[in-house]
């Protein structure tokens, strides 16, 4: 699945990131797929889901971009809601 096709989400799925990543839980960058990526390893807080399904986060190294589920690899760490 390419990087757009990915960001063609129904409504129900993009309610669904929502749920399963409400806005300050925290994650850690397992590799992305896009050549301004963020390190394996970095974490951040969610910042908010977008209409398309992304996951924008505020990266504790000052970066903001996005995540895109099914494509950048990323995990919950556990217990850290900010």
């Amino acid at each position: 699945m390419t990087r757009s096709a990915a960001l063609n989400k129904s409504q129900k799925w993009v309610e669904l990131i929502r749920n399963c990543y409400p806005t300050g839980t925290r994650v850690e960058c397992d590799g992305m797929e896009d050549i301004r990526a963020v390190r394996p390893g970095t974490r951040g807080t969610i910042v908010n889901v977008d209409d398309a399904g992304q996951i924008h986060v505020a990266w504790d190294n000052g970066s903001a971009l996005a995540l895109v589920p099914g494509i950048d690899h990323f995990h919950c760490v556990g217990g850290e809601i900010r």
